[in-house]
C-alpha cells in the first residue's frame, strides 16, 4: 500500500496534524490522573515533585521517539534487535502486552468510565455499566483503527482537537478561583523528603517511555501515509513532530500538577487522580461539569486506545504474519475488553511492578539507541548494559508487588539483598549497575576496535 503513497513536502498544517496525532496518542488515561494525584500528594512541593515526574513521563517519551528516528527503527522490535532477535521478540511482546491487553488498554476504558461515567450509576449497577460501556468502548476503538490509512486524520484532526477544547475550559475556570495557594498545601511524607525522587517514580505510571518504543511503528506509517517514505526524511519529521508535542504535553502535566496541589484547598487526599479530578470539576462546573469530564475523559482514553492497539496489532502482524492486522486488532481489542473488567485498581496494583522491571530496561534501550552511532550498534555494549540492569529491575518488580508476593518469605528475601545495592532506597538501584554496565561495554568495545585495527576482525553489531 505504500508503495502507491504519493511523495510530497509536508505543509505546516501536515506537521501540526501530526504533532497532534503523537501528543493523542501519548495523552491518556494515566496521563490525566496520575499528574493529578501527584500534585496532591506533593502539595507544596509540588514544584520539585513536576521536575522529577517530567523526566519520566516527557523527556523520556521524547527520547524513545528520538531512539526510534535515530536507529531508524519502525517499531520496538528493532530497537531491541542488536541483542538478537529472540531479545527482541521477547521484548516487543512484553512492551505490547503490558502497555496493550493487560494493562494500559485496559485502562483506557476504565479511567473513562471510572471519572466520566460512574457517578452517574449507583454502585449496584456498576459493574454491569462497564461492562457495556467497555465493549462499546473497544468497538470504537476497533472501527476507528481497522483502516491504518485513516488513523492519523481520525485522531489528529478531529478527537485531539475536541479534548484540548474541554480541557482548556475546565483549566480556564479552575484556574481563575483556585481553591487554594498551591504552595502552603500540606504534602504527604514522602514528598516532603524525596519529592523529586517520588515525583521521577510516579512517572513511570503514564507508561509514556515504553509506549513511545511501542507506537513508533503507528507514527513511522501516519509519516509514510503522509509521503515521507524516506528512512532519513521521515526520522527527522517524527522527530520535529515529536518535539512539538512533548513540549505541549509537558504544559499541560505541569497544569494538572498545580491543580492537584491546589484542590487540596477543598479536599482530601483522594484515592486516585480520577476521583480528584471527579471532585475538582464537580466543584466548580456541578453536573454540566460531569458531563464535559465524561467527554473529555472518553475521548482522551480513545485516542489513545486507538494507538495502542493499532501498534499492537501493526507489530503482531508484521512479525507473527500467520495472522492478519485485522486478526490480532480484533484479538487486542477483545483481550483489552476482558481485562478492563477486572478494575481499575488492580489493574495499577498489578500493572506498577511489571513497569519496575521493564521501566530500566526501556530507559537503557533508549540511551543506547540515541548513543549507538558512537559504538556502531555494537552487541557488546548493549549485552553488558542490559545484563547489569535487568538483575536490580528483578528486585525492583519484587519489591512493588502486592503484598501477597513482596511481604513473602521470598519477597523480604529479595529485599534483603536489594538493601546492598546504590539507590536502593529510592527505587534508582538499577542507575549505578546499568553505568558500570556501560563502562565495562565500552571497555570492551573499544578493545575489539583496537583488535580489529590490528587483525582486520569484524567488531560484533546488529544492523
Amino acid at each position: 500500500m505504500l508503495n502507491r503513497v504519493q511523495k510530497r513536502n509536508l505543509t505546516k498544517r501536515d506537521y501540526v496534524t501530526l504533532s497532534s496525532m503523537i501528543f493523542a496518542l501519548f495523552f491518556g488515561a494515566g496521563n490525566l490522573i496520575f499528574p493529578l494525584h501527584l500534585g496532591q500528594l506533593a502539595g507544596g512541593h509540588w514544584g520539585i515533585a513536576a521536575a522529577g515526574f517530567l523526566i519520566t513521563a516527557v523527556l523520556l517519551p521524547l527520547l524513545s521517539v528520538l531512539a526510534v528516528c535515530v536507529t531508524k527503527s519502525k517499531g520496538v522490535y528493532d530497537i531491541g534487535k542488536p541483542l538478537g532477535a529472540t531479545f527482541a521478540v521477547v521484548f516487543m511482546v512484553l512492551i505490547h502486552f503490558t502497555i496493550g491487553p493487560f494493562f494500559g488498554t485496559p485502562r483506557t476504558a476504565t479511567v473513562s468510565f471510572t471519572v466520566g461515567l460512574a457517578p452517574f450509576f449507583p454502585a449496584k449497577y456498576q459493574s454491569l455499566a462497564l461492562l457495556l460501556f467497555s465493549a462499546a468502548f473497544f468497538g470504537l476503538a476497533y472501527y476507528l483503527s481497522v483502516e491504518q490509512s485513516k488513523i492519523m486524520a481520525r485522531v489528529g484532526k478531529l478527537l485531539n482537537p475536541l479534548f484540548l477544547l474541554l480541557l482548556v475550559a475546565i483549566f480556564a475556570v479552575a484556574f481563575s478561583s483556585p481553591l487554594a495557594h498551591a504552595g502552603s498545601t500540606s504534602a504527604t511524607t514522602a514528598y516532603q523528603t524525596a519529592g523529586f525522587t517520588n515525583g521521577f517514580l510516579q512517572g513511570y505510571n503514564t507508561m509514556d517511555a515504553l509506549a513511545g518504543l511501542a507506537l513508533g511503528v503507528t507514527i513511522v506509517t501516519a509519516v509514510n501515509f503522509m509521503g515521507q517514505t524516506d528512512p532519513n526524511k521521515a526520522a527527522w519529521v517524527t522527530a520535529r513532530a515529536g518535539f512539538f508535542s512533548m513540549a505541549f504535553e509537558g504544559l499541560i502535566y505541569v497544569l494538572l500538577i498545580l491543580l492537584g496541589a491546589q484542590s487540596l484547598g477543598q479536599f482530601k487526599l483522594s484515592d486516585n487522580g480520577g476521583v480528584a479530578f471527579d471532585q475538582i470539576v464537580n466543584h466548580y462546573m456541578g453536573n454540566v461539569g460531569q458531563a464535559i469530564l465524561a467527554v473529555l475523559i472518553i475521548t482522551t482514553c480513545l485516542t489513545t486506545a486507538i494507538g495502542l492497539v493499532a501498534a499492537f496489532a501493526q507489530d503482531f502482524h508484521k512479525h507473527f504474519g500467520f495472522l492478519s492486522y485485522k486478526a490480532w486488532l480484533r484479538i487486542t481489542c477483545l483481550a483489552s475488553f476482558l481485562t478492563a473488567n477486572v478494575g481499575l485498581n488492580q489493574i495499577i496494583a498489578w500493572s506498577t511492578p511489571v513497569l519496575m522491571f521493564l521501566y530500566p530496561l526501556a530507559m537503557a534501550l533508549i540511551f543506547l539507541s540515541i548513543l549507538s552511532p558512537l559504538f556502531h550498534k555494537s552487541s557488546v555494549v548493549y549485552v553488558w548494559v542490559v545484563v547489569f540492569t535487568v538483575v536490580p529491575a528483578v528486585f525492583d518488580m519484587v519489591a512493588a508487588f502486592p503484598a501477597v508476593v513482596s511481604q513473602s518469605t521470598f519477597g523480604q528475601a529479595m529485599a534483603h539483598v536489594q538493601s546492598f545495592l546504590p539507590l536502593a532506597s529510592s527505587g534508582m538501584d538499577w542507575l549505578v549497575p546499568a553505568l558500570v554496565g556501560a563502562v565495562f561495554g565500552t571497555a570492551h568495545y573499544l578493545l575489539l576496535q583496537r583488535a580489529k585495527t590490528s587483525t582486520g576482525m569484524e567488531v560484533p553489531m546488529k544492523r
